[in-house]
């Protein structure tokens, strides 16, 4: 059972989480000392995904409002649909998993100094790709992987975790790819996490917690709290 630090906060020992609504819009509802396959895929069926603290604990995290892309709304703009029919870029997917990991975590980012995503982080979410949850897909040029994405695909939802890009709309090629294929599999929203101009210049829109709990009951992602 988890234990309760404070009225927002709790502390988990084992896979029972706290309901995501009890989660201060901007602040963790969660927190661990390591993460497990099985942790990290209740986690997200219930609303809530993982961050590593600066002391090194797991925060657990429900953001109100929320990031999203319904897959109908990706914006697809004339340069990516000229990149897109280029052909300069192979897209594959799920044939370089771990190293996309190690990309997003090595790349650098504005305004973000280190990353959250560790070698044990890199561990968990490899297994889960072992079990077919997990994915990644990948943008290669001349042989070399130069962009990319993972994330969880759970029901009709994909939760998107980080991206990269070594060329020139490399991730929004390999996000592109996605886009489409989720909808040939029924698949509607991929979960943005946090707002960014990037990611809202591809379609992603603020949702309340309340609206994305409920998509993901509909989405037969959700079990029972």
């Amino acid at each position: 059972m988890p234990v309760q630090l404070s009225r927002n906060l709790w502390f988990i020992k084992g896979d029972d989480f706290p309901p995501a609504e009890t989660a201060e819009a901007d602040g963790p509802v969660a927190v661990s000392c390591g993460l497990t396959p099985e942790r990290v895929l209740k986690a997200y069926r219930r609303g809530i995904f993982p961050w590593l603290s600066d002391c090194g604990m797991v925060l657990w995290w429900s953001p109100d409002p929320r990031m999203v892309l319904a897959v109908d709304n990706f914006k697809c703009s004339r340069s990516l649909r000229k990149a897109l029919r280029s052909g300069v870029f192979d897209i594959r997917e799920d044939s370089a998993f771990a190293e996309v990991m190690q990309a997003c975590a090595s790349v650098p980012r504005s305004g973000q100094e280190g990353t959250w995503i560790t070698p044990e982080f890199i561990a968990v979410y490899n297994v889960l790709h072992d079990r077919g949850i997990a994915h990644s897909v990948e943008t290669w040029q001349n042989g070399q992987l130069v962009g990319g994405l993972y994330g969880l695909q759970i029901g009709r939802f994909f939760f998107g975790e980080s991206m990269f890009a070594y060329r020139s709309d490399a991730s929004k090629v390999a996000l592109a790819h996605l886009v489409a294929r989720l909808k040939e599999q029924g698949v509607t929203h991929i979960d943005c996490q946090q707002e960014t101009a990037h990611l809202a210049s591809l379609g992603a829109r603020l949702m309340s917690r309340a609206l994305f709990l409920t998509l993901l009951k509909t989405a037969g992602v959700a079990e029972a709290a």
